[in-house]
């Protein structure tokens, strides 16, 4: 599951690390340490390049663009489904209908600085959280989908981060992750050309997990309303998670 995460790196900085174009129009958004369901993120997608009068010209290119997350399907009645959609699990892509149209044609990469997970304690009762970030501090691209609902200048654009099980020491804390993607499996992923996403969705390799730093932080970080770079500082006084995970 992802349902907390941090993306404190800027606009200008991304588009150079994604190789994209910053859409027209768009406030940059705030570093935030505390990124939750609802709250506008940052994704990158293929867009379709169209000429001045509007028509497709065959051509496309990466674009970051600012979405708020949690997926509304262009075919949703009410946007607060988009409350149920943060996450879109990897084995499913293909049979939910909230997710399958995306998953073929619109999908993206949503970067983040690491994510946060809840594991029960042993010493006493409630859950300890951790934040799962590389060791050396660079950032991470996560699968994701998007949409857009409604037309014209009402048109709202949305994701959701796609989950799969948990590899490695991960499975300790939580057994789903993020389905996290290397960068030379990124151009893959936003490929519009391949429309079985069963191509693109290996699991995040071995070798990527083991780079990541599992850190126990303190429980400021369950409050929505905190914010701030010491909500990923690492505690030392924490016990082992239990034997079984959470289950959210």
């Amino acid at each position: 599951m992802c349902g907390r995460y941090a993306a404190s790196r800027r606009p200008e900085d991304l588009v150079v690390e994604f190789e994209a174009v910053a859409a027209e129009g768009q406030p940059a958004l705030p570093a935030d340490h505390n990124v939750a369901p609802t709250k506008d993120v940052y994704v990158v997608r293929h867009t379709k390049e169209r000429d001045a009068e509007g028509a497709l010209t065959g051509g496309g290119h990466r674009e970051l663009r600012a979405v708020r997350w949690g997926l509304v399907p262009s075919w949703a009645k009410d946007v607060a489904i988009g409350n149920r959609m943060l996450n879109a699990r990897v084995e499913s892509l293909t049979e939910k209908p909230a997710f399958r149209t995306a998953a073929a044609s619109r999908r993206c990469l949503v970067p983040a600085d690491g994510w946060y997970e809840w594991a029960p304690r042993t010493d006493r009762p409630g859950k300890q959280p951790y934040y799962v970030t590389p060791e050396d501090g660079a950032g991470l691209a996560f699968a994701g989908l998007w949409e857009v609902w409604g037309r014209g200048d009402d048109r709202l654009y949305t994701c959701t981060v796609v989950t799969a099980p948990a590899v490695g020491a991960l499975a300790e804390v939580h057994p789903r992750m993020p389905l996290v993607l290397p960068r030379e499996r990124w151009a893959g992923w936003l490929d519009p050309a391949v429309q079985d996403v069963t191509e693109v969705a290996e699991p995040t390799p071995p070798e990527l997990v083991e780079r990541l730093e599992i850190r126990p932080v303190g429980p400021a970080v369950g409050n929505v309303a905190n914010n701030g770079p010491q909500l990923t500082a690492r505690v030392e006084t924490v016990a082992e998670p239990a034997d079984q995970p959470a289950l959210f």
